[in-house]
């Protein structure tokens, strides 16, 4: 694949009443995306333009579209997935909200498992108004996941300077300790490791994975799950050949900047990695689900309730998840195509 081919990139709105559409809107009305990006929106002309109006945000043009398969370069393209006249309230948690949030990202969700665009950003859905009999899942990743047929997965929150995946994903705290377990740790660190190669253009990824009690159980004096799990899945991913280290303390992991050290962290349950994430990376930080078939980005952010409509929401996270999404996508071609020539495997390593 050429580097000047133009991704398209399928964007779902997430929850009406909340910031997706302003931070769309705001990412796509600099044209500059549009040099090596075709966007589709999957939504409604109408709903965009309430919200265009609400909100006084910048000049933006679509192409209304019947599918992807017509859309056009150079141009924001839109589906309308419905034409119904919705009464929308900024900031107002809706099970009506939630239902058209969940039509877009069908449409969307489906055109990508068919190769009909390239790519899926996702603006952030409320994940209780979303729920219905076709969406019974915690959020986003696993809804994909589920899609795809895939059960080893990885939530992946992408930064700057800062990878890291979890073990557990949206669970109570409670539920944390019972659910991990040496196959799966080894697993998810599989899949992080493949990840850093295939979609970062990382050869030989080095990792780190984080405890889970304090101190990293402080050799068994706060809890044993780092002896008899964490560092016995460790050494077994070890012995696959992956450049693994740990269980470190997650405290002073983060306290003394040890990540800056590593390409990738993976740390046991959300909290453990999304404060330090969005400590260090909110303003452009990037939702990455890792392990499944086809791509799909979301900004690090939620639906923003408490400045819908005023606004204010900045859209430097999900012009960042556009961007990733796109960045991803290429490096997987150019890992496929290099693996399928070793001519071409010769000469990165002769460049390296």
């Amino acid at each position: 694949m050429k580097s000047d081919y133009k991704v398209k990139a399928g964007i779902s709105i997430g929850d009406l009443n909340g910031i997706g559409l302003e931070v769309i809107i705001k990412t796509l009305a600099d044209s500059r995306v549009l040099e090596n990006i075709i966007p589709i929106i999957y939504g409604s002309g109408k709903v965009i333009s309430f919200h265009k109006k609400s909100l006084e945000l910048p000049e933006f043009s679509y192409i209304p579209i019947r599918k992807a398969a017509e859309a056009t370069a150079k141009k924001v393209n839109l589906i309308n997935v419905w034409n119904d006249d919705i009464v929308l309230e900024f900031g107002k948690a809706s099970t009506i909200s939630g239902s058209y949030a969940f039509k877009s990202l069908e449409a969307a969700s489906n055109d990508l498992k068919a190769g009909d665009i390239d790519v899926l950003v996702t603006a952030p859905i409320d994940k209780k108004t979303i729920q219905n009999p076709e969406f019974n899942f915690a959020g986003h990743t696993e809804y994909l996941a589920n899609k795809a047929g895939i059960t080893n997965y990885l939530m992946l929150l992408v930064g700057e300077h800062l990878k890291i995946g979890t073990i557990t994903g949206h669970i109570p705290i409670s539920e944390v300790a019972q659910s991990i377990s040496k196959e799966k740790i080894v697993k998810k660190i599989e899949v992080l490791h493949n990840s850093m190669v295939k979609d970062f253009g990382i050869r030989k990824p080095k990792i780190a994975v984080l405890g889970l009690n304090p101190h990293a159980g402080d050799t068994g004096l706060i809890g044993k799950e780092e002896i008899e799990i964490i560092e016995p899945a460790v050494n077994s991913a070890k012995e696959k050949g992956i450049m693994v280290y740990g269980p470190y303390a997650a405290d002073g992991f983060f306290g003394s900047y040890n990540f800056k050290n590593f390409d990738a962290v993976l740390a046991m349950y959300h909290d453990q990695a999304l404060i330090p994430f969005k400590t260090l990376c909110f303003e452009s930080g990037v939702n990455f689900t890792a392990g499944l078939p086809f791509v799909r980005t979301s900004p690090d952010h939620g639906t923003g309730y408490d400045i819908a409509g005023k606004n204010k929401a900045s859209e430097e996270s999900f012009r960042a998840s556009l961007f990733a999404a796109r960045d991803i996508f290429m490096a997987r071609d150019e890992h496929a195509e290099i693996n399928s020539n070793p001519l071409k495997t010769m000469v990165k390593e002769l460049e390296r």
